[in-house]
């Protein structure tokens, strides 16, 4: 059995007080077991669906489907018309507290939105009046593009800008801002993918930076009772628990929101409501999210999209 290095030993401990759940956790990553696949449906259902499905979790919404293992959706024929999309099931778990947000709902701003799969899913829980999906890294706007195309996102743009660009640009502008933040991915070890020094300190430190960063960016956005989702899909506590902590003790006008459906997935680590799903739960690779509220009382800012138009990288669909 491969030995699991003493970084990796320090943070099961971290997470776990069960040395049975500790060992679990390191099985998960040094031996990767296969996932279910998902697909998130962008259209109508076909009356006869064309995989066997699992049993739905209670807090998987019904455009939403959890495939049996050996399922290949991704070469059907209705994934290339745009019918559905391939996602992991643990970006369903993490998106999963959008749905506890009222509509209707004018503008969601996805931050970090490429290769695409929340922004499709708040497109079809929420159906917003416009959608805008940004993308910081150049070369994953093409896939990101594609896969809005494909699925006919629509109202629905792509910009290409730094969080700090709409902090100043777009103020109190969006019911919902969603950060699926860059973090060390460590939950790649348990797809059998590479993530060369992901439980390094000095990697998870210049990682949390820079999600602080985004958050505290991307929370300028939030209109008056608008929502901020933040996510991840890695473990370290550096890029999770603590993240939230500072953030609340820098904007103490945002709360989190309790999603109830997602109790029992309540992180140990802190009294903050958020919620995880580890790869040992065998739902996913692992994902951390939490849900916050800009309590804030008054009316949000209109934004135009003519004067912002010099920001637009790719009007993808526009109704």
């Amino acid at each position: 059995m491969e030995k699991p290095s003493n970084l990796l030993l320090k943070l099961s401990r971290r997470l776990f007080t069960s040395l049975e759940q500790q060992q679990k956790f390191i099985d998960s990553l040094i031996h990767p077991q296969s996932f279910n696949p998902a697909i998130l449906w962008c259209q109508n259902k076909p009356d006869i669906l064309p995989f066997t499905v699992e049993t739905p979790t209670k807090w998987q919404p019904d455009f939403v489907e959890r495939l049996l293992l050996g399922e290949k959706p991704g070469k059907h024929p209705l994934h290339e018309q745009g019918y559905f999309y391939c996602l992991d099931f643990s970006s369903v778990f993490a998106a999963a507290v959008l749905l506890t947000i009222p509509r209707p709902v004018g503008l969601v701003f996805d931050m970090c939105a490429s290769p695409g799969g929340k922004s499709i899913f708040a497109w079809r829980a929420l159906q917003p009046q416009l959608l805008i999906c940004n993308e910081v890294i150049g070369k994953r706007l093409g896939m990101l593009i594609s896969n809005l195309k494909r699925c006919q996102v629509s109202p629905c743009a792509v910009v290409n800008r730094d969080s700090s660009i709409f902090a100043e640009t777009m103020p109190l502008s969006s019911d919902l801002v969603i950060v699926d933040a860059p973090c060390t991915g460590q939950s790649l070890l348990a797809k059998a993918e590479k993530a060369p020094g992901c439980f390094h300190p000095t990697a998870i430190n210049r990682s949390a930076n820079r999600q602080k960063r985004i958050i505290a960016n991307s929370a300028q956005l939030v209109a008056p009772q608008g929502y901020l989702v933040y996510m991840t899909c890695t473990y370290s506590p550096e890029e999770n628990e603590e993240v939230c902590e500072w953030f609340l003790s820098k904007f103490p006008q945002f709360q989190p929101i309790q999603v109830n459906y997602l109790h029992q997935y309540q992180s140990k680590l802190t009294d903050i409501p958020c919620y995880r799903i580890f790869p040992q739960d065998e739902l996913g690779a692992g994902a951390f999210t939490v849900l916050f509220q800009n309590t804030q009382e008054g009316k949000g800012q209109d934004v135009d999209v003519n004067a912002l138009s010099g920001l637009w990288m790719n009007k993808v669909l526009q109704k």
